[in-house]
């Protein structure tokens, strides 16, 4: 991803950027390592949780440890820069640059996985839920153990494969095209399921409450709250990001798109957010999610008294 910032920071010159009034925020390289080695021991833990406890053992649990995994490829991918940047920096590392850069694919590889698997299981948990309200009393029949590992399976490989198309072909305008596009059409996809979800869900919780299915129903449809706060999240961490691969096809020479090329390194304090965040809403809205943390938590508390 910094390639992007570095081809398009030097279209402008410095003085039409101080002209403009365009402010750089720098973020120390520190701060880059505090969040991501946070995010990660957050994500392990969900992952750890869901492994653990059997209630959780459910197509949607399965989808929700799959996204855990997504924002800790963001995770690992940015403590390893940052490290072999701070060691660099000092002077405690000396790597050859064709290293460097094949350790920058390999990142790059990840980031761009990780937002393509994210949003992939974002649209699957999405249909997880719609499918679980709406065909509640057949959902065991539609969505079994097997179908899920499927789609998981699927998911990942595309993923990978296509990141590694994209980071191949990086300097082509159409990888950027096909980033954007995939973004906006996996946003349309869930705003359509989720408004119909929530208008239609209480014509259909009559019918479950009919079948004595009352619990199930409220069960589901605070999965697809939780679901939607996500979606929420992941717009407002990466809405940025995506926003700068729309101004690099439509004003790359800009000074005004410049002024928002300078502040890539917010982005992805962002990014790195968002794959911190997501646990936290993981357990604010899963009480046996949050349980079994809670277990795990004291568990390594004491054994490492």
């Amino acid at each position: 991803p910094n390639e992007y910032m570095d081809d398009n920071e030097t279209n402008s010159t410095s003085e039409d950027l101080s002209y403009l009034g365009c402010v750089q925020i720098n973020i120390p390289q520190e701060l880059f390592l505090a969040l991501g080695l946070i995010s990660l021991v957050e994500n392990i833990l969900v992952v750890m949780a869901i492994f653990k406890n059997r209630n959780l053992h459910s197509p949607m649990y399965y989808f929700i440890c799959c996204l855990a995994v997504s924002d800790m490829l963001v995770s690992v991918s940015n403590v390893v820069e940052t490290i072999f940047m701070l060691l660099n920096d000092h002077g405690l590392l000396d790597v050859h640059p064709g290293m460097l850069r094949h350790l920058d694919n390999v990142i790059d590889v990840m980031i761009c996985s990780s937002v393509v698997s994210s949003l992939s299981f974002l649209c699957t948990i999405a249909a997880d839920r719609y499918i679980t309200i709406f065909y509640a009393l057949r959902y065991h029949s539609i969505m079994t153990t097997q179908r899920a590992v499927a789609i998981i399976v699927v998911v990942w490989l595309a993923s990978i494969t296509s990141s590694t198309l994209f980071i191949v072909y990086h300097t082509d305008n159409a990888v950027i095209v096909c980033l954007v596009t995939f973004f906006c059409i996996t946003l349309v996809f869930n705003a359509v399921l989720y408004l119909h979800m929530f208008l239609l869900a209480h014509v259909h919780s009559r019918r479950i409450m009919a079948f004595h299915k009352s619990r199930r129903q409220s069960t589901s449809m605070k999965g697809a709250i939780t679901l939607t706060i996500l979606l929420g999240v992941f717009i407002i961490c990466w809405g940025p990001f995506f926003l700068h691969l729309i101004l690099i096809l439509t004003c790359p020479t800009s000074p005004f798109c410049n002024c928002f090329f300078r502040n890539f390194n917010l982005f992805l304090i962002l990014i790195i957010c968002n794959s911190l965040i997501d646990p936290l809403i993981y357990a604010y809205r899963s009480q046996e999610l949050r349980k079994t943390l809670q277990e795990l938590v004291l568990c390594s508390w004491c054994f490492g008294l």
